[in-house]
């Protein structure tokens, strides 16, 4: 089955710490996550007036909640940024999704 979300299958790691009162508690962290490797193209997609990245992957992907997906395609840190107002008319692509 296809990740449904960009953490999906990462280890879960643990680390004990300080807890400020003289005693100790653990912390449970995910592991880094690897880098996505290049994606494979669905579709490229012209960026326009009033796109948003769920709007996106619902048309494409036929679910909004793998927004990520084409996030991670676009190398975004900041997704909201693939769809700004001054990204208008930037190609984005979007990816075959990984089964």
């Amino acid at each position: 089955m296809a990740a449904r979300s960009r953490y999906d299958g990462l280890d879960v790691a643990t680390v004990v710490v300080g807890d400020g009162t003289g005693g100790v508690r653990e912390v449970r962290y995910l592991r880094r996550r690897p880098a996505p490797r290049p994606a494979t193209p669905l579709a490229r997609h012209r960026v326009v007036p009033g796109d948003r990245l769920d709007l996106l992957s619902a048309r494409y992907l036929g679910d909004p909640t793998a927004w990520w997906r084409i996030a991670d395609a676009g190398g975004a840190l900041d997704p909201d940024e693939l769809v700004a107002e001054q990204s208008e008319g930037r190609v984005l692509i979007v990816p075959v999704p990984e089964v």
